[in-house]
Parts: structure tokens; C-alpha cells; sequence
């Protein structure tokens, strides 16, 4: 089964079909509530910066941390799914998506 993001602020572009898995990988990608510049979210959206996406691009991987222990921390690669959505991202200027 298959979702849909869809740019918040670029309602004109397509929506970016993903896994469905991937609505719970989102949360690895988004910048937190309250940080400086991400606006209130409504249900099913979600704000990554973009220099975050660029920088997850460029490393090819996420950087996660335990919940449990904050010392460990793993690296996982990025799949080929999570490479493209981030390079649409980035290509068409988006912070601002929602699962349609």
C-alpha cells in the first residue's frame, strides 16, 4: 500500500508517493515543535527544515538516538524510497508536508 505527501506550501506539485511504512519513518526526519521557525501543525503534517533534508541527503544516513539510553546512538542508511522524497524536497523547496 502506497501514501501521499503532499507540499503544503506548494499545492500546485504532486503528490510524492511513498511506502506506507513511511509514516512512521517521518518522525525521524522532522524538525521537533517549538524549535525556532516551525509553525503550529495540524493533523498528519509534518515541518523538516531544509537544511536538515540537505544534510540528511549529503550523509546518506539519519543519526538516531535511544530513547532508553541518550550515549547510544545508530546510523541508518537511507533507502533509495527516502533518498528521492528528500531530493524532491529539496528540488522543490518544501518544509511543510501532510499525508494525504
Amino acid at each position: 500500500m502506497a501514501v501521499f505527501l503532499y507540499g503544503v506550501n506548494r499545492p500546485e506539485l504532486a503528490p510524492f508517493q511513498m511506502p506506507d511504512r513511511f509514516r512512521q519513518e517521518i518522525t525521524f526526519f522532522m524538525t521537533p515543535g517549538g524549535e525556532s521557525g516551525v509553525p503550529k501543525l495540524g493533523p498528519a503534517e509534518y515541518w523538516i527544515r531544509l537544511t536538515d533534508a540537505k544534510s540528511f541527503l549529503d550523509d546518506g544516513c539519519l543519526r538516531i538516538v535511544s530513547p532508553l539510553d541518550s550515549a547510544s546512538k545508530a546510523e541508518i542508511e537511507l533507502s533509495e524510497e527516502q533518498e528521492s522524497w528528500l531530493e524532491w524536497m529539496i528540488a522543490n523547496q518544501i518544509e511543510h508536508v501532510r499525508f494525504g
